[in-house]
C-alpha cells in the first residue's frame, strides 16, 4: 500500500488561505465541489478492527475506490490503495453484492490547488468548520508549502477526518464511525450537546 504524506490544518478562513494560495503561485485544478461517498465493511467488522475502511468517492470529474487504513496518527501512519472507477452506483452495488455493508453517507465540499508536486485540498465538512489538507511526495515538501501558506507546522495533524469532528466535539471515532450519515443539514441536536466550547 501507498503511504499517503499528508497533514491537515483545522478551522481555517477559506478566503484568506484562497487569497495567499494566488499568492504563493498555486493553481487552482478544481473549484469548490460537492463530493459524496459511502464508506463499507464487512458483517464482522473485519476492516474496523485494523483500522481501515473501503471508501466509494465521487469527486464530481471522477469516481475513486479506495482501501484506506489508519495505523497510526503520524505523518507516515495512514496507508491507502486508490483505483479509479468509472460509477458511484454500479461500485456500491459491486460491493453490496459481493457481501459488504454500508457504513455511511457523507458529503463534503472540496476546491483542490497544485504548487509543485503537493496537492492543497479546502475542505468543508458538515457541522465542522473548514480545514485544509496538505498532500505532498514527502516530508519536506510538505513543510515547504506549509511555511509558504503561513501554518505552524507543528500543529499538523495527521489521520482521518474524525481528528476535525473531535477538535469541536466530545465524541469518540468509534461514535464518529457509527454515524449513518453526515449530510449538510443543520447539525442535529444529539450533536449540538457535545460542543465543547459554546
Amino acid at each position: 500500500m501507498q503511504t499517503e504524506i499528508e497533514a491537515k490544518w483545522l478551522s481555517i478562513d477559506l478566503n484568506k488561505v484562497r487569497a495567499r494560495l494566488r499568492d504563493i503561485g498555486a493553481i487552482l485544478i478544481a473549484p469548490e465541489r460537492l463530493m459524496t461517498r459511502r464508506t463499507y465493511d464487512y458483517d464482522n467488522h473485519r476492516l474496523c478492527k485494523v483500522n481501515g475502511w473501503i471508501r466509494v468517492r465521487d469527486e464530481g470529474n471522477k469516481v475513486t475506490l479506495s482501501y484506506k487504513q489508519l495505523n497510526d496518527r503520524t505523518l507516515h501512519g495512514t496507508k491507502e490503495v486508490c483505483v479509479e472507477v468509472d460509477s458511484f452506483s454500479k461500485t456500491c452495488d459491486f460491493l453490496n453484492a459481493i457481501g459488504m455493508k454500508s457504513k455511511s453517507y457523507q458529503e463534503t465540499r472540496r476546491e483542490s490547488w497544485k504548487l509543485g508536486n503537493a496537492e492543497i485540498e479546502l475542505d468543508t465538512w458538515p457541522w465542522i468548520p473548514s480545514f485544509v489538507e496538505i498532500e505532498a511526495s514527502d516530508e519536506g515538501e510538505l513543510k515547504s508549502v506549509a511555511e509558504k501558506l503561513d501554518f505552524d507546522y507543528s500543529k499538523a495533524l495527521h489521520g482521518s477526518v474524525e481528528l476535525a469532528y473531535q477538535a469541536i466535539y466530545d465524541v469518540t471515532e468509534e461514535e464518529i464511525d457509527s454515524w449513518e450519515e453526515i449530510l449538510f443539514i443543520d447539525t442535529p441536536d444529539w450533536l449540538l450537546s457535545r460542543l465543547l466550547i459554546v
